[in-house]
Order: structure tokens, then C-alpha cells, then sequence
């Protein structure tokens, strides 16, 4: 008969499991910037399965139903579908128009974070809004499917899909289409990359210029024994499983699938890359941003000491993530080469 450990023995290997756990993440907590500390930081959290997935989406709701009042004043957002060929269903976007634009203007393309599972473009009111004011642009802000209801290629398509139809339908949106970016954050950011690449190849849906905040590039990352705050490694390995329809492997033969998979980076658009040195994607961000450098495409690459994947959400106010954001939209604005008005 096989003899069980005792009780005490067991508990006592709980207990020091445990007390690793915590001293890992006191070590990560003390690599933070100091104003970018929270309480929030001390409590694990982790996408490890669809039920906890489906946590996630809720609370996404949650905020985004909160989301309308932090909607610049001055500026009127709209709901448009997108029309698609094939079958599949239209793209519902968010259409951000500053009172006082003068057409046609510039344009962005803005994406959503969430991981590729969750999120919704209302839980970006406050930036899109904030954007398309500061820069009198016109942005849009496209609702694409999530994995893993619809994986890869489901949302990038949709992404492709809105792009088309901000250059069709230039003339009503009031849209210079040879001042057109694409971005979006973290997954978003990852997406946008990736619809750079595809108008590069196609040549035909002119892109100036991608706007890419701490995004996903990689998906051998979660291969890598790394890990970090907030969006830890376990949910990026849950989330890339989901988007591929696989676990993540060394060999992923698809195009386009992920960003940091390119081989030639020749010829895609000036760039702004952006992310926390303690960040999970730091380190595919520096070979995506070094990579692009080399190809001859101009970037701008900022590196925030002590800050973890989207702080802005948890510390908006702190001197570190305000000029974060303040750095993307002059960036944005000298990309697009439009005149940037500062509240």
C-alpha cells in the first residue's frame, strides 16, 4: 500500500511554495517606480482558463459602460458597420470627429488591447477622444473578433476590412489617405503592426505611420522563462493559445499571425514603439524596434524606467505615465505632421 505523506509535511511545502510566490512578487513590486505603486500590484492575476476569461470580459464591460464620460468635450462619436465580402459579419467601429475639423485631415486607426480575447473600443473613449481633439484628426476604432470564439486570422481581417473602408470612404470621413496610422495598445499594438505589414505587402492601403504602445509582437514569448505585473506570462500563454488555435511553438508558419515572425522588414512605415522597462513585452519591443532600425525604417523608441504594462490604467495621474502618453501623441502628431493643441 502507498504511504502518504503526512498531513504537516504537506502543509508545510504549501507553506513554502507559497512564500516564494510572495517573495517574487515583492521583488517585482520593488522594481516599480515608486509613483507607480498600488495595492492592486500585490494581488495575483492570471488568465488560466475560459471561466477566468469570461471574469475578465465582464469586468471589461463593466468599465467600458463607464467609459462615455471621459469623452473629450468637443467631440462626437458615431457607430459605423463596416460592410465585409465573404459571408462574414460587419465590423461594427467608433468614429471619433472633433468639433472644428477641417477635411480632409489626417486619420488613425486605432485597436484595442485585451489580449486578443477580450476588450471593446469603448474602454478607449477617453484616449480616441483625446487624440482625435489634441490633433484634429479623425479616429477610428475598430470592434474586431476575439479569439478564442474566432481566432487568427478572424481579428486581424476585420482590421484589414476597416482600413479598406476608411480609404474607400475617404471622402466622407473628410480623410487625406496619404495621411493614414494605424495603432493600438498592447494586443492592439500587436494587431496594428501586423496591419502595417499587410498594407506594406498589398500596396495598395497606404499607411504613414504605426503608432505601437507596449504591444504584442511576440508569440514565443511565453516560451521564455520571464515573467512580470499585470499581464503575466501564464495569460499571454493562454491568450496566444487561444489566438493561434494552438499553444505557442518555436515553427508558426502562418504570415501575419505575429508581428515579431517577419523576416523583411523593409519598407514598412516609421514607427513609435513604447513600453515599461519591467513591462512583459519589453524585450520583443527592443528586437522589434532594433529590427526595424536596420531595415532603414525611422523609429522612435521610448523606454519608461519602472513601469509595468499598462500603468496608465492603474497610476493615470503619475508624472510617468502622463508623459508616456503625452510622448505617443507628439509622436503621433509628427508622424502625421499635423499641429498638436495642448489643453
Amino acid at each position: 500500500m502507498r504511504r502518504l505523506l503526512p498531513l504537516t509535511i504537506i502543509t508545510a511545502a504549501v507553506a513554502v511554495f507559497a512564500g516564494l510566490a510572495v517573495a517574487r512578487r515583492q521583488r517585482r513590486i520593488a522594481a516599480v517606480a515608486p509613483e507607480l505603486r498600488h495595492p492592486q500590484l500585490m494581488v495575483p492575476m492570471s488568465l488560466r482558463s475560459d471561466s477566468s476569461l469570461q471574469t475578465g470580459r465582464r469586468l471589461i464591460d463593466a468599465l467600458s459602460k463607464q467609459a462615455g464620460k471621459l469623452i473629450a468635450d468637443g467631440v462626437d462619436v458615431r457607430t459605423e458597420m463596416v460592410p465585409t465580402d465573404g459571408g462574414d459579419p460587419p465590423v461594427r467601429a467608433l468614429v471619433y470627429e472633433p468639433s472644428g475639423r477641417v477635411g480632409p485631415s489626417a486619420g488613425l486607426l486605432w485597436i484595442h488591447g485585451g489580449g486578443l480575447v477580450m476588450g471593446r473600443p469603448e474602454m478607449n473613449h477617453e484616449l480616441c477622444s483625446r487624440i482625435a481633439k489634441e490633433l484634429s484628426i479623425v479616429v477610428v476604432s475598430v470592434d474586431y473578433r476575439l479569439a478564442p470564439e474566432d481566432p487568427f486570422p478572424a481579428g486581424l481581417d476585420d482590421c484589414v476590412t476597416t482600413l479598406a473602408w476608411m480609404h474607400e470612404q475617404a471622402d466622407a470621413l473628410g480623410l487625406d489617405t496619404g495621411r493614414v496610422a494605424v495603432g493600438g495598445g498592447s494586443a492592439g499594438g500587436g494587431l496594428a503592426a501586423c496591419l502595417a505589414q499587410v498594407a506594406t505587402d498589398r500596396g495598395d492601403l497606404p499607411v504613414r505611420f504605426q503608432l505601437l504602445q507596449y504591444p504584442m509582437l511576440d508569440d514565443r514569448t511565453p516560451l521564455r522563462d520571464t515573467d512580470a505585473l499585470l499581464w503575466t506570462n501564464t495569460s499571454n500563454d493562454y491568450a496566444w493559445t487561444a489566438y493561434l488555435n494552438h499553444p505557442p511553438r518555436e515553427h508558426e508558419g502562418r504570415p501575419y499571425a505575429s508581428a515579431s515572425r517577419r523576416v523583411d522588414f523593409r519598407g514598412l512605415p516609421a514607427a513609435w514603439i513604447g513600453v515599461g522597462d519591467i513591462d512583459l513585452f519589453h524585450d520583443e519591443c527592443v528586437d522589434y524596434a532594433e529590427r526595424l532600425e536596420a531595415a532603414g525604417v525611422p523609429v522612435r523608441f521610448d523606454v519608461v524606467a519602472g513601469m509595468y504594462h499598462g500603468a496608465e490604467a492603474i497610476r493615470p495621474d503619475a508624472p510617468a505615465t502622463a508623459g508616456f502618453i503625452d510622448g505617443m501623441l507628439s509622436a503621433l502628431a509628427s508622424g502625421l505632421e499635423v499641429e498638436r493643441a495642448v489643453a
